[in-house]
């Protein structure tokens, strides 16, 4: 008898809406300490939440709070203070240095098309101020990304820094009728006789060309004939973001001023205010000669600048040629560390953590890239709900530290002592926490006892530490660390067992981080039936690299844990995109959901994965479409060998990569799988160059030199169509059904759209799904969702559930 899944739309709906329920959490605040009048003290936890609103088609944001009272060396009580409530339409939001402020940035709906933005400044009792920044019209649309975008307090509380969207002079046709100029007071024409008085910067900039003035005041500035003038944008997720200006709010006088003293030839972000409030940080992209995806791609030309506000001179403060990105000031306001990667490349890889000295003015290293782990006897870490299983013969020192992969540094990641500080990464096939010491360069796991999954760190301040934990089978749950005794007292009891439960906790003193102790906050109890474990394997040597031989990879297998233990469950397997990227064992909606409906998921890391050493990272490009495939197969075949799972039930899901690969594998290896669902996929390198917005990630990828000036020869070409799925179009044999965003910039449309004509062609089923108003990531709550019910229900058929 043939075991069957989920097959029925409303059992399918059902779970779906059961799971998407669980919200994930964003971020975390720590109020200052109160004392109370009997002497204990306690302080505020802030953290922010996001939920699909399956009713609503949207994200939505609430918050919750709360408390934890402790006397300096341990957590007397911890726990929630209230229910959790709505955020409506907050973009950004920043606590003032001393916890006694809050800026916000709000949008507002308006009458007119456009959404209104006001930047808010809130006490402890009521909104005292609410400025109109799009009434002011000093700028564009505030960025709330997490590229460019920034909101910070001067270290005096009095001004705020933001970064918005340039303003351009008014555009007009050659032959715009014009009205008469009248002559007018300022009072006839409603403005004030004063225009507001700029921060003290350089010299203004230049006046555009092709223009005329008429009247007075920049605002009656008009350019003639340049209203369908092309503005170059960073590409994907970031179609709204041009030409950044870096912006400061007086406080107290309720006013907005650009800064001029940027250089033009630069497009400022991550910003914020140097040790003396006299000037500005920030990170400045050279977008020239023309502006490529920024969007994960940690390898965009870039370096860290000072900008004097009174002199309005600007000054490097980091190495040229480099792409560096998520600068971050110590307490003591002395040091700055950042990360570092080479400019082009791969688009992200191992990073260096880099440290400037803001009064010696010398940079240091404070941690290279990595090559490969310390590798000796496994030990296993902790005990979490996975398992690893080894296929190898060497294994990992858990702990070891595998170098530096995040798309940034926390917002707070400081330690107390202004020499310490706190960062996740990912170390194989889990995300881990680290302390590092700038000085020495010595690190430090803070969860190399705790179980396998996802640790993440929301915030640090005065050394209370709170982290995001997660497994393939618990959604996101919050962990904070309790206080240590002195390092002359023994440990008192038992370290509590880790479930996925809400703790926190406090930074031990130099030395004594590897002790850290938990404190649950709140239960959060697991998904029911998944179980999961990790997998390490080795390819064989005819496949081993000839110049970075003896990597391996993992896998992470999920397996409904639920029903008789004989049954043969199928397969879906899915390869991660990037490919320069990583599944860590942490929750994912999607494979967590197709293992409650009843199929097994197979996450495959191949080699050129984050997490497994720069040298797996090189390994990859020049070799995509045979490396990362075969090490796809070989996980595959191993795992049918090995696992009660049924060889002729055998799927592919894949995203952008994961999708090139997975219509390889398709092609390639047409007798091993049986249906395939692909979103957004690679499928012609060569016609893919040319209309993405990160060209050099075809050449790259493909073992090309990446120049911006030069455009392949026909040799390239033909390499870059060697390698790409469309080769092998004429062996594929199962049905396969097409996710596309209409507003993909990374991975056009039309890449699916010419898979879905060669298919038809050739007489494969085929079917084809456009999400209008998404992008790359389909992750509109509308388009996921249904995405999700289509994707379970053409499995279905094909693989006889």
């Amino acid at each position: 008898r043939v075991p069957q899944v989920l097959s029925s739309v409303d059992e399918v709906v059902e779970l779906y809406r059961e799971l998407s329920r669980h919200p994930g959490l964003k971020a975390a605040c720590l109020g200052p300490d109160v004392t109370t009048q009997y002497g204990g003290k306690y302080c505020s936890l802030y953290t922010e939440w996001s939920q699909r609103d399956l009713a609503r088609a949207e994200n939505v944001k609430f918050c919750r709070q709360y408390l934890i009272f402790h006397d300096g060396a341990s957590v007397v009580y911890s726990g929630p203070a209230g229910t959790c409530s709505e955020i409506k339409d907050e973009l950004l939001s920043r606590e003032s240095p001393s916890g006694a402020l809050k800026a916000v940035l709000r949008k507002v709906p308006s009458k007119e098309k456009e959404e209104k933005q006001f930047l808010e400044v809130w006490d402890q009792n009521s909104k005292v101020k609410s400025i109109d920044l799009t009434a002011l019209d000093k700028h564009g649309t505030v960025y709330d990304d997490d590229h460019f975008g920034c909101l910070a307090w001067s270290h005096s509380e009095t001004h705020l820094l933001y970064v918005a969207e340039k303003k351009r002079p008014k555009a007009e046709s050659f032959f715009q009728s014009k009205a008469p100029e009248l002559s007018a007071s300022n009072e006839d024409v409603g403005r004030p006789e004063k225009a507001d008085v700029p921060l003290k910067v350089g010299s203004p900039h230049p006046r555009g060309r092709g223009g005329q003035r008429g009247g007075c005041g920049a605002d009656r500035f008009v350019l003639q004939g340049e209203q369908f003038v092309y503005h170059e944008d960073w590409g994907e997720a970031l179609s709204k973001r041009s030409m950044p200006v870096l912006c400061v709010m007086d406080v107290e006088a309720s006013s907005v001023s650009v800064l001029e003293g940027v250089p033009e030839h630069l497009c400022p972000g991550q910003a914020f205010w140097s040790p003396d409030d006299t000037g500005v940080v920030f990170v400045g992209w050279w977008p020239e000669p023309f502006r490529l995806g920024l969007q994960h791609c940690t390898n965009r030309r870039s370096a860290l600048f000072y900008v004097d506000l009174t002199s309005g001179s600007c000054e490097q403060i980091s190495e040229n040629n480099m792409a560096v990105w998520s600068p971050r000031l110590s307490p003591d306001r002395c040091r700055i560390v950042y990360l570092e990667n080479n400019a082009f490349g791969p688009h992200q890889q191992c990073s260096r953590l880099r440290m400037y000295d803001w009064y010696t003015k010398q940079t240091s290293t404070v941690l290279e890239a990595v090559p490969r782990q310390t590798w000796g006897e496994y030990r296993p870490g902790g005990s979490g709900g996975g398992h690893r299983r080894m296929l190898s013969t060497t294994a990992l020192i858990t702990g070891a530290f595998p170098g530096i992969y995040c798309g940034a540094l926390p917002g707070l990641c400081w330690a107390a002592d202004s020499r310490r500080l706190v960062l996740d990464t990912a170390q194989r096939s889990q995300q881990d926490m680290f302390v590092v010491d700038t000085v020495t360069g010595a690190t430090t796991s803070l969860t190399a006892d705790a179980p396998q999954g996802s640790w993440s760190v929301l915030t640090i301040d005065r050394d209370i530490l709170v982290a995001r934990f997660s497994t393939p089978s618990s959604p996101h749950t919050l962990v904070r660390c309790c206080p240590l005794p002195s390092a002359h007292q023994p440990l008192s009891g038992p370290t509590p067992t880790l479930l996925p439960v809400q703790k926190v906790a406090v930074l031990p003193g130099a030395g004594l981080e590897a002790q850290v102790q938990w404190v649950c906050l709140q239960d959060a109890p697991p998904v029911p039936g998944i179980s999961w474990g990790i997998r390490t394997l080795r390819p064989p040597p005819e496949q081993e690299h000839p110049q970075y031989g003896g990597l391996d990879f993992d896998a992470i297998l999920l397996r409904p844990s639920e029903g008789p233990a004989a049954q043969k469950r199928p397969l879906v397997v899915m390869p991660h995109g990037g490919p320069h990227s990583v599944f860590t064992a942490g929750w994912m909606l999607y494979p967590a959901a197709l293992c409650r409906v009843g199929f097994a998921v197979l996450l495959v890391n191949y080699r050129g994965s984050l997490g497994f050493g720069q040298d797996s990272v090189a390994s990859l490009p020049g070799n995509v479409g045979t490396q990362d495939v075969r090490d796809v197969q070989l996980c595959v075949e191993r795992v049918l060998q090995e696992e009660s799972l049924d060889v002729g039930r055998v799927a592919l899901v894949g995203g952008s990569h994961g999708g090139f690969l997975a219509c390889h594998l398709l092609g390639q290896f047409p007798d091993t799988y049986h249906a395939c669902v692909v979103r957004n996929p690679v499928v012609n390198i060569a016609s893919m160059v040319a209309a993405t917005d990160i060209p050099d990630w075809c050449l790259t990828e493909t073992g090309l030199p990446y120049v911006p000036g030069t455009l392949p020869d026909p040799a390239q070409w033909t390499e870059m169509l060697h390698k790409s799925p469309m080769r092998y179009i004429d062996q594929v044999r199962a049905p396969v059904l097409l996710m596309l965003g209409e507003d993909d910039r990374r991975v056009p449309p039309q890449q699916g759209l010419e898979y879905y004509r060669a298919l038809k062609a050739r007489g494969v089923p085929t079917r084809l799904l456009l999400y209008p108003g998404n992008n790359h990531a389909l992750a509109g709550v509308e388009a996921e969702a249904d995405g999700f019910m289509n994707m379970v229900m053409w499995l279905v058929k094909p693989l006889r559930c």
